[in-house]
């Protein structure tokens, strides 16, 4: 009587790591940027592992790398405005995300994933120089809008208590001259001269 066939195969559970190749994909604004994933993943089903797939170190790779170019597809690489994600201002939130899409991939190979987080992300050496210009416009732009309007506080302030304090009786002529030497003293970049001329008060 023939002896049915059988194969045995070592699975290890033990968690391993996975890093990715930095890949080059184009974000939601369709600039090129460079990415790449570290993904912390074990087997916890050995038959799904075995049978369901061919090579299941090959199919955590190809998911992880097909789950980060749709990952990076999905966000921009910088956002400029408050009322968005981006891929690197929400560092957690992205992580997240793509730990959920691999989980949902990787389920059928029997493999839980533990953790995933990006280990690289640039933009594109072609554009690198370019965008660093647009980072530093538009963070020179916000210290400037905060600038003001710290300035128009302080000028606020200062009328109210001039006025409050009966220190000086100033007409809306001499207030709005006021107002603007103030803001030019506050706001501006270098140092103002030692004499700013007020307006004469009589």
């Amino acid at each position: 009587m023939d002896q049915p066939l059988t194969v045995r195969k070592s699975v290890s559970l033990r968690i391993r790591n996975f890093n990715s190749e930095r890949l080059k994909v184009n974000d939601l604004a369709g600039n090129p940027i460079e990415i790449a994933a570290v993904i912390v993943w074990r087997v916890v089903d050995t038959s799904r592992a075995v049978f369901d797939v061919e090579d299941y170190n090959e199919f955590v790779a190809i998911q992880a790398e097909t789950a980060l170019r749709h990952l990076a597809s999905q966000y921009p690489y910088d956002n400029y405005t408050d009322d968005a994600m981006s891929l690197r201002g929400n560092a957690d939130e992205i992580a997240d995300a793509l730990a959920t899409e691999l989980a949902t991939r990787l389920r059928h190979a029997g493999v839980e994933v533990l953790e995933a987080r990006l280990s690289h992300l640039a933009y594109a050496p072609e554009i690198a120089g370019a965008m660093l210009q647009r980072q530093q416009a538009s963070a020179i732009i916000a210290a400037r809008s905060q600038i003001v309007q710290g300035a128009v506080g302080m000028v606020q302030m200062a009328l109210k208590e001039l006025s409050e304090q009966d220190i000086v009786h100033l007409d809306e002529e001499r207030k709005a001259q006021m107002v603007s030497n103030l803001l030019v003293v506050l706001t501006s970049e270098r140092g103002t001269q030692p004499v700013v001329n007020a307006g004469s008060l009589y």
